[in-house]
């Protein structure tokens, strides 16, 4: 069974954040403060997860 990361948007991407990482923020499917999402573990999402650390936080399941 494959790897899954549990996501957690911690912060708000609205204010002083550039939009790129807004998008990114949306793009990993996270919209309002506090919403969990499972994504697989995999290069792409782990570099997506890197540029927004400071907004999220992950737990390996």
């Amino acid at each position: 069974m494959a790897k899954t990361l549990t996501i957690k948007l911690v912060k708000s991407p609205i204010c002083g954040v550039k939009k790129d990482q807004t998008a990114t923020v949306r793009a990993l499917g996270l919209h309002k403060v506090n919403s969990v999402v499972e994504q697989p573990d995999n290069e792409s999402i782990r570099g997506m997860i890197f540029k927004v650390k400071h907004l999220v936080t992950v737990e390996e399941n």
